[in-house]
């Protein structure tokens, strides 16, 4: 069974910190749980034509949340950096935002 692009890339993660690493061809996305790193890589250059030098990836755990008396935990996910080469473009999406 082939991944789509579009089923690994989950969406983009914006704040400051991962706005601070966009200056250095760094950005951060939240991925599929089961994708690894060149599935990642190979997404990330399809979606957005760019040169990938490489990836690394964090394993987020839920957090515990409480409603009243009641509490539960929210969804673990999984983050992945992607390092651009030297030689590419940015990404404009990122462009927009800072």
């Amino acid at each position: 069974m082939s991944k789509f692009a579009q089923d690994i890339i989950l969406r983009p993660i914006i704040t400051e910190e991962s706005m601070a690493g966009a200056a250095d061809k760094k950005y951060t996305f939240e991925v599929a749980k089961n994708a690894n790193k060149i599935e990642i890589a190979k997404a990330v250059e399809e979606l957005f034509k760019v040169g990938v030098k490489k990836v690394n990836t964090i394993s987020v755990k839920g957090h515990l949340r409480r409603q009243g008396r009641f509490e539960g935990y929210t969804a673990s996910w999984k983050k992945a950096i992607v390092t651009l080469k030297e030689d590419s473009k940015t990404i404009e999406f990122f462009d927009g935002m800072m």
